[in-house]
């Protein structure tokens, strides 16, 4: 079929641990694969994969419950989704492949994971407003937490809330470029099944930073001579002053990683700024 940019691509059904995932696979060259931030669907890339095809082959999916895939089976861990990368681009015939992992918000705690305990699978890291934690502690009632954000999704869905407001709550993520809600976004931001995968992201969010913050102390070093690039996000036009530009600056270091600020631009970089995101990919992996 016809793909992003003119690049051949096709959409698979792979099942991983019983969940059938959507996975979309676009363009020919070394292999990059995408992952989208909390409750966000792989279509978010399409503006990058659209670059990226010409030169690349870009794998990415939707993570259980959310996009197009299947509901999960468990709530989410950091060494599940590392995992969860490796199974997709096995699934796809890649696993003899050193790939370019790149992600987005929380799926940038995942991506660094993926490099850290697959070091031999990895040809380049790329954090595209990644979350920050430093110094990341456990957070109690993980289970107690993991209830409530199951019964906020069923009432929330029982008084029809995804459907009535659907892709409008996913611009709350900031994309300065946003534009009306299609019809695709509607399909993907508006069921039960994605909000309560989305609240079970979020319940979990502070045992996946804090999982990786033990994995960065304890003994998953990155691999020395893999090339990392750290791309932060600053609606304002001088961003010097702004604490989270400094927080990633501080992720930069810590990674050995080449830093690139993007001003202005929203949360959402592989919708507001997907030439530099592209080059940034590009450059980093040669």
């Amino acid at each position: 079929m016809a793909g992003e940019g003119g690049a051949a691509a096709y959409v698979r059904r792979v099942d991983i641990g019983g969940v059938p995932h959507h996975v979309r696979v676009s363009g020919g060259g070394p292999v990059c694969v995408l992952s989208a931030g909390l409750g966000l669907a792989c279509r978010e890339w399409d503006p990058v994969v659209a670059l990226l095809a010409r030169s690349r082959t870009v794998v990415r999916f939707d993570r259980p419950g959310l996009g197009r895939s299947g509901p999960a089976r468990r709530a989410p861990t950091l060494v599940g989704e590392a995992e969860r990368i490796g199974r997709v681009l096995d699934a796809l015939g890649f696993g003899g492949e050193a790939v370019t992992v790149v992600g987005h918000s929380l799926a940038g705690l995942h991506a660094e994971a993926f490099a850290r305990l697959c070091p031999g699978r990895t040809a380049g890291l790329v954090l595209v407003d990644s979350s920050v934690e430093e110094g990341a502690r456990a957070v109690p009632f993980r289970e107690a937490r993991l209830a409530l954000a199951r019964g906020a999704a069923g009432a929330l869905g029982a008084l029809g809330v995804p459907r009535a407001v659907g892709p409008l709550a996913r611009r709350v993520a900031g994309a300065r470029s946003a534009t009306p809600p299609t019809r695709e976004q509607w399909a993907l931001y508006g069921s039960r099944r994605v909000w309560r995968a989305a609240l079970t992201e979020y319940a979990t969010y502070g045992d996946v930073a804090h999982e990786l913050d033990l994995m960065r102390r304890e003994g998953a070093p990155l691999p020395g001579a893999t090339p990392v690039a750290v791309l932060a996000a600053t609606p304002r036009p001088t961003p010097a002053h702004d604490p989270w530009i400094r927080r990633q600056q501080h992720l930069a270091t810590i990674l050995g990683a080449d830093f690139h600020v993007l001003a202005p631009a929203g949360h959402l970089l592989m919708r507001d700024r997907p030439h530099e995101v592209t080059e940034a990919i590009l450059t980093t992996t040669h």
